[in-house]
């Protein structure tokens, strides 16, 4: 028996326990302090050894908004957003009536006694609690009482639910960096309200968690943060950035941790370089500055600042300069929904300057892939002298995810065709900084400190031939585009290969790209249930690899699924391969919410009937 047709009196009759597999969301108010709670919760359960992910779902303004935190608990290890929820913890009056009624029949609903609402469901459990008065009870100051209250449902779901209590402490020793005043208050209130829970409060609901070995090995991580830490291990030494949701968290992420980990290893003063600038095309403009000077550079932005960079970003296509650019992106166009996420930056960027131009993109789809691709962009623009743009989006940036421990970078730096005295010295003929000398497009560039007559050129972004003198000869211009085209097919062989998984038998295939790939594993599953078996190519670069054309040559039809409303990625690929478009089938959405396994399986079951 499923648990969306369940009621409530068939939950406590069967006896059935729904272990370590259900959706629980909990309802408050932005800037009420509840992020501390539900990240106990998510980190306690994993702690537990139970997957587990979260999702923060938060308004654009600075407070007072509804906001919602979801976890959901997975024994199978799926980490996607679920469609249902079974478990609501409602703490914001403007929305209960949204949240009593998004409760699946079955399901538990928990809510503060100071919310004064008619309960008219009889198919569910309800739970009330005195949130207030717990706090008052801690013995908090008054300033804090509203933030400690969100911890009585912790207290109050641990009893329940069965969440255990040294875990929940672990989780706070770990937010508060083992700080023993703030972990006791908190603490303090979390077992007074589980007492409180047994004392007073039934179990008449199905929901449970158990330990279990789900998460051996793993570790939770938001990818913002991850993709600074690979930056830092890739080697970065400047990073300009300009405040907006939901890229700040990289640039943040990068000043916290950068200091840890170079401070202590060189003498003589710091080799890095982070500076706020006042306006996004001031940053790419400085990080370009710094890719020119042999640095290597980056900044952070999403849709709105990629639009003001179009200038630069250009600008460095044309003059070949490396720089790495984190889009986190968001729902657009305009300000759109800042806080809500998309993959809706795709063909922009793809084609990002006036002009004939192509772009490099990353799809990272984990934490530890953010990792990854944070020290591995920069190899990949040194080799190839172009920008290098790592596609993320404000799921994967600024939610909590389980992933794989990051590793250090297993290959030496690539510093690509760097040239320097003794180099120039035995070069023969004339050095030209964008002379094609072998064949591949990509040509040898200096940078400043080479002390070889022979080294200077005048970096330009208006015509120039191969020993980057002014032109405006059109046989130089074509050449010189023509050029950059030779390289940009280069550039292939050093980008990330797509994933892919097969089922033996399948009749479909399915293309997708970044943070919906969790939806999509699941989803294959669900499609399997059904016997309908899928193929899936996980994209993890363009300029396409040669796998991806031999994966749609295989499949009679192939479904690109992403998020946003014009199937961009759907787009780019029957560019690529218009003798195949007949092919491919678009499925996007583009509500702003992380895409669901449910929505996706029965979209592509339409599609097929």
């Amino acid at each position: 028996m499923t648990v969306q047709a369940m009621t409530k009196e068939e939950a406590q009759s069967s006896g059935e326990r729904i272990v370590n597999d259900f959706s629980m969301t909990v309802a408050t108010m932005n800037g009420s302090g509840s992020q501390t709670s539900n990240l106990t919760l998510l980190r306690a359960m994993f702690k537990m050894g139970i997957p587990v992910s979260g999702k923060n779902l938060f308004p654009s303004n600075i407070q007072g908004l509804p906001t919602w935190y979801t976890i959901r608990a997975s024994k199978d290890g799926y980490l996607a957003r679920r469609e249902t929820h079974e478990i609501i913890v409602a703490m914001n009056a403007d929305t209960f009536g949204q949240d009593l009624e998004s409760v699946v029949p079955g399901g538990a609903f928990y809510y503060g006694d100071h919310l004064k609402f008619e309960i008219n469901r009889d198919d569910i459990a309800v739970y009330t609690f005195p949130a207030k008065k717990l706090a008052k009870d801690s013995g908090a100051p008054a300033a804090l009482r509203d933030y400690v209250a969100n911890m009585a449902y912790v207290g109050v779901l641990a009893h329940m639910i069965g969440i255990d209590m040294e875990q929940i402490k672990g989780a706070l020793d770990f937010h508060f960096s083992g700080k023993e005043k703030p972990i006791a208050l908190n603490m303090g209130v979390i077992e007074a309200a589980a007492e409180w829970a047994a004392e007073n409060l039934e179990k008449q609901d199905p929901y449970y968690v158990e330990a279990m070995d789900g998460t051996e090995g793993k570790i939770m991580a938001d990818g913002n943060t991850a993709a600074a830490l690979g930056a830092i291990f890739g080697g970065v030494q400047f990073a300009s950035w300009y405040p907006i949701t939901p890229a700040s968290s990289v640039a943040e992420a990068l000043t916290i941790n950068i200091g840890k980990y170079r401070d202590d290893l060189y003498e003589g003063g710091k080799t890095y370089a982070i500076i706020q600038s006042e306006d996004e095309l001031a940053a790419i403009g400085m990080a370009l500055g710094a890719g020119w000077a042999g640095l290597r550079s980056m900044t952070s932005t999403s849709g709105p600042g990629i639009s003001l960079m179009t200038e630069f970003a250009g600008l460095a296509y044309y003059s070949e300069t490396p720089v790495v650019i984190w889009d986190v992106q968001r729902v657009g166009p305009s300000t759109g929904l800042p806080t809500r996420t998309a993959q809706g930056d795709i063909t922009q960027v793809a084609f990002l300057g006036h002009g004939d131009t192509h772009n490099i993109m990353l799809f990272p789809a984990c934490a530890q892939e953010c990792f990854e691709f944070g020290w591995k962009a920069f190899d990949i623009a040194e080799r190839v002298q172009a920008p290098v743009f790592v596609m993320s989006d404000l799921d994967l940036g600024m939610n909590q995810w389980m992933t794989d421990p990051f590793e250090y970078p297993d290959v030496d730096m690539d510093r690509g065709k760097v040239v320097w005295e003794q180099d120039l010295e035995n070069w023969e003929g004339r050095y030209g900084r964008y002379l094609d000398k072998d064949g591949d497009g990509i040509p040898y560039r200096t940078v400043p400190g080479n002390k070889h007559p022979k080294s200077a050129w005048f970096a330009r972004g208006t015509g120039h031939d191969e020993y980057a003198a002014y032109t405006e000869r059109g046989d130089d211009w074509e050449h010189n585009m023509e050029r950059l085209i030779k390289k940009y097919d280069t550039a292939r062989q050093y980008l990330p290969e797509s994933d892919i998984f097969e089922k033996e038998g399948a009749t479909i295939g399915i293309i997708a790209y970044g943070s919906t790939h969790p939806a999509i594993e699941e989803a294959c599953d669900k499609l399997e249930e059904d016997d309908l078996k899928a193929d899936y190519l996980r994209l993890r670069s363009y300029p396409f690899r040669d796998e991806v054309q031999e994966f749609i040559q295989k499949h009679d039809k192939v479904y690109v699924v992403e998020m946003n409303r014009d199937g961009q990625m759907h787009q780019l690929l029957s560019l690529a391969y218009p003798e195949m478009v007949n092919k491919l089938v678009s499925i996007t959405k583009h509500d702003g919410l992380p895409l669901n396994a449910r929505w996706t399986s029965e979209a592509i079951q339409a599609e097929e009937n």
